[in-house]
């Protein structure tokens, strides 16, 4: 505004009160379409939409960030952008605080671990889920893997088990953190068969698999989605899924390889700031599910390998709900502690 004022040089106190004028009117101009926004959320969005992904790029949360954004995209005609934050529950706390304003303008897209784990796991975090969002829907379920090197030799779950218990501690696996699904649900594996394998962290997928692929760790639990390109191109070898999947419809389901009461799981959801419309929400969750029915994005999902969850904000709610106490009692009863 200043600048425009010394651009005008009024002289005379009319080009004064009609250069004033003008500055007001040209503020008016920008201040009503937010304005509009707020008052008739059911014309959400009118203009971009971010989706925070607290991860590196190359990882499942990713992947279906950038499907979403696209299938959204399409169905808005408005843009919706991926930024991604890693940082996990840093970068969900920041996002929160920095732009999470409740107007749907800013969204969360991120893992079961940060929103079911992370809250049983962390005495403190920056977030708390059931305070700062507002659940929109699961999304997808990620099936789980177990993929091991060729160089262990190991061909089925029973002999990875098996080694497991006769060279207790040896074998060692990649997570992404204990904070992770594909930690604790290795952890369910150890309590359901016996065996003990050594646990080797690392700040993201992406560096375990740079290890996994050399050698350097004998396995990892993980989600379909970012390992099966490793999978099809036979560097790495699959053994059990959570999950029946078109894709290695010849590997059995973990109930198959004799482990039904195995539970661990993988989703991306989509969490929208607390406090934010109603209408929002639902007009949000139901452009989703409609979006993830067209031919062109369930064949993408199943080329990702995601399951499509068609739930409502309300039993979004419920199950991530009870996801939580699951996660929390299993992280009680074995004295899970973070890295």
């Amino acid at each position: 505004m200043a600048t425009t004022l010394r651009a005008l040089h009024p002289e005379s106190p009319v080009q004064r009160i009609l250069a004033i004028g003008l500055l007001y009117a040209l503020a008016a101009l920008a201040v009503p379409p937010v304005q509009a926004q707020d008052r008739t959320p059911a014309d959400w969005p009118t203009r971009p939409v971010t989706l925070v992904v607290p991860s590196s790029p190359g990882g499942g949360t990713d992947a279906y960030a950038r499907l979403l954004a696209h299938a959204l995209t399409e169905r808005f005609k408005q843009s919706f952008v991926v930024e991604n934050k890693p940082g996990a529950s840093g970068a969900i706390g920041r996002s929160v605080r920095r732009r999470g304003r409740a107007d749907g303008y800013t969204l969360l897209v991120a893992s079961n671990s940060s929103l079911g784990i992370n809250p049983g796991l962390y005495k403190s975090l920056t977030y708390d889920v059931a305070r700062d969002f507002a659940p929109v829907t699961r999304g997808v379920i990620a099936p789980m893997v177990v993929a091991v090197h060729p160089s262990t030799g190991v061909k089925t779950l029973a002999e990875l088990v098996e080694r497991g218990k006769r060279e207790s501690g040896q074998i060692f696996y990649g997570t992404a953190g204990v904070g992770s699904p594909l930690y604790i649900g290795v952890r369910m594996l150890e309590e359901a068969s016996g065996a003990r394998f050594s646990h080797v962290p690392y700040k993201g997928v992406a560096p375990a698999y740079q290890d996994l692929l050399a050698g350097r760790v004998q396995f990892m639990l993980t989600d379909l989605a970012s390992v099966r390109p490793y999978i099809d191109a036979g560097k790495l070898l699959a053994l059990a899924v959570t999950d029946k999947s078109p894709l290695l419809p010849e590997v059995p389901t973990f109930a198959d390889a004799g482990f039904p009461k195995f539970k661990a799981f993988v989703s991306f959801s989509v969490m929208a700031p607390a406090k934010v419309n109603p209408v929002i929400v639902q007009r949000l969750a139901g452009a989703i599910a409609s979006a993830m029915k067209l031919p062109a994005n369930a064949a993408r999902l199943e080329q990702l390998a995601l399951l499509p969850v068609f739930d409502t904000p309300s039993q979004f709610a419920a199950s991530l709900k009870e996801e939580q106490q699951s996660w929390a009692a299993f992280i009680r009863q074995h004295h899970i502690t973070p890295d």
